[in-house]
């Protein structure tokens, strides 16, 4: 983190910066056995992709409200980053009635109706892949549509700090609040410098959920073992987790 970072979105850009070649955000979903590891790089080429596909695709604009109907994800932190470069409020479970957009996963496509601008819709299938045959009715397939947009991606209009950038368990954070709060948060869930490795079991659904899987590894230089279903481990195959990612820090 530098002192110019104001929000998420700056955070990637100082991290790409440092090191983009170290490990970012490394996922595991318990249900399926996928593990799928991001450098920052790669990571920062998605969340270039998908920031683009939201400006250029569907004239998003900072202020526009986006409902993220997903769980705790690789593509989820994606969007969540993407949101921040675009300026967009990234409405994490939020209601879709009074969403501007909507992105979507499985067992939430139904609810994700209820927004009349564009939907897209995540299969969250092991390495991201597109629906067969085709997305549900009402949604645009992510999958499909997102490989065409560009690896670089620069906002029409400034991002504005202050301006709100997230809204988690009925709370508005603005980017500067995320930033500034996962900043001084980190050392509490033992993210205590650049190299430090966190494995979060815990849902996208609070600001404790977004700090630990995504947020305070990003503000550190630290990276995140997030994992989906880690329930479905017994302790001994948790503890070579623990050991084979180099783990430092745990919040379940």
């Amino acid at each position: 983190m530098n002192a110019t970072d104001r929000t998420p979105a700056d955070l990637l850009r100082s991290a790409l910066a440092a090191d983009p070649a170290r490990p970012l955000v490394t996922f595991y979903d318990d249900a399926t056995g996928e593990r799928v590891e991001l450098s920052v790089a790669t990571f920062a080429n998605w969340v270039a992709k998908t920031a683009n596909l939201l400006q250029d695709e569907l004239s998003a604009e900072p202020g526009d409200r986006v409902a993220l109907l997903l769980p705790a994800h690789w593509q989820t932190a994606v969007w969540l980053l993407a949101c921040s470069s675009v300026g967009v409020v990234a409405d994490v479970g939020g209601d879709a009635g009074r969403a501007d957009f909507v992105v979507a996963g499985p067992g939430e496509f139904e609810a994700g109706l209820a927004c009349g601008g564009e939907r897209y819709a995540l299969s969250l299938a092991p390495l991201g892949r597109r629906f067969v045959p085709a997305p549900p009715e009402g949604y645009a397939d992510y999958a499909v549509d997102v490989p065409s947009h560009g690896d670089r991606f620069a906002p029409y209009a400034p991002v504005d700090p202050e301006a709100p950038a997230l809204i988690v368990a009925g709370r508005e954070f603005s980017g500067a609040e995320i930033v500034e709060r996962a900043s001084a948060e980190a050392p509490g869930i033992g993210l205590t410098g650049p190299g430090a490795r966190i494995l979060s079991a815990l849902p996208y659904d609070t600001w404790e959920g977004l700090a630990a899987g995504l947020y305070a590894p990003l503000a550190t230089g630290g990276s995140v073992v997030l994992c989906r279903h880690l329930e479905m481990l017994d302790e001994e195959a948790v503890a070579k987790r623990i050991e084979s990612e180099r783990v430092t820090a745990t919040a379940r």
